[in-house]
């Protein structure tokens, strides 16, 4: 039962993802997509070879290319830069893991220094070691005040 479940589950997401990849939007391509001279992405962009790059993008859209072929396309003319997102594959996934590696190396700094912290204060209630120990009279003038809150 669960894993027929997991399957349809698969197949509602895969269906969306599908379709974009056989009929992709303008506007999704040009959200994936960066503008060589002003490094945006071209839905943002309004450079001049932007304009041409979306032009292209409907054109091959109308022609019926896959959203693939588009972007393969682009990055034969203008290079792997023009992608917005850069491959999971190769050196380019450096991109992906880098940032990965920087949470996970923070996450793991943060849990260090909240155990030392923890473990390096005293317990509650204990008096600090390290204190002097308070005048008599001042003491005895803080349990008067301190009495007078208590109900």
């Amino acid at each position: 039962m669960r894993a027929a479940a997991l399957a349809v589950i698969a197949l509602v997401l895969a269906a969306p993802a599908g379709a974009s990849e056989q009929r992709p939007s303008a506007a999704e391509l040009e959200s994936e997509l960066v503008c060589p001279v002003c490094e945006t992405t071209l839905d943002t962009s309004n450079a001049p070879v932007a304009l041409r790059m979306k032009a292209f993008i409907r054109e091959r859209i109308a022609a019926g290319d896959t959203k693939s072929e588009i972007k393969a396309s682009l990055v034969d003319q203008f290079g792997p830069a023009v992608l917005a997102e850069p491959p999971k594959k190769g050196f380019e996934l450096v991109a992906w893991l880098l940032p990965l590696a920087g949470l996970a190396l923070g996450v793991v700094v943060v849990g260090l220094l909240a155990w030392r912290w923890s473990h390096t204060r005293g317990a509650e209630g204990e008096p600090d070691e390290t204190a002097e120990p308070l005048d008599p009279a001042l003491e005895r003038r803080l349990d008067d005040e301190l009495a007078r809150y208590e109900p």
